[in-house]
């Protein structure tokens, strides 16, 4: 039954796209589970969103590298700003068991060896352009931005040092993830990551 929903539902009808008869094919991914109806479970399927943009319309193949570069910027830099949002909760969960504030302060500083031990080769590794996203994208999965987390948890002294840091190659981590205004393009390439249409 789910094979025959998934061999349906991976080819999306896309005549109003496209003139002739195409179809584009998604990545599907099913959630199965248990609904309770009456006293009896029944099947429960979920499927992913499927997001429908407009068609891009490219002026030349320069702005065409360019959008194929953004999807390979985000492609690399999102699973790391999803690491940095789940990092971030399981850390404030754990700390809120620890008694005492050296506790909690001894914790801090084996998270950010530990992160800087991890994260540090590919953070090197990235470009400019790549480093400017991932502040973005940490707003847009954290909900605040990297400073104020740095300032949260480290404190103001080594937030600064980290902006001054962070300044010296052309960021800054106070930037805010904007989707309806400056990050709107972007908000549309992360959204088709998430839901496997790229």
């Amino acid at each position: 039954m789910v094979l025959v929903l998934l061999m349906l539902t991976s080819r999306v009808a896309a005549d109003d796209i496209v003139s002739h008869n195409d179809t584009l094919k998604v990545a599907m991914y099913v959630h199965l589970g248990r609904a309770y109806y009456k006293g009896d479970s029944i099947p429960n399927i979920t499927l992913h969103t499927f997001y429908r943009f407009s068609p891009l319309r490219f002026k030349n193949e320069k702005e065409r590298l360019k959008y194929n570069r953004m999807v390979a910027n985000i492609k690399y830099v999102f699973p790391i700003a999803q690491l940095a949002k789940q990092t971030l909760i399981e850390t404030y969960d754990f700390l809120q068991t620890l008694p005492n504030e050296k506790a909690k302060k001894a914790h801090i500083a084996a998270v950010e060896k530990g992160m800087r031990e991890q994260y540090y080769p590919l953070v090197k590794k990235m470009s400019r352009s790549q480093g400017r996203l991932l502040v973005k994208l940490i707003n847009r999965e954290c909900g605040q931005t990297s400073f104020d987390m740095v300032k949260a948890f480290l404190g103001p002294l080594r937030a600064n040092f980290y902006q001054v840091f962070a300044g010296l190659y052309g960021n800054s981590l106070t930037k805010k993830y904007d989707p309806q205004g400056e990050d709107k393009f972007t908000e549309r390439i992360v959204l088709m990551v998430e839901s496997g249409q790229l």
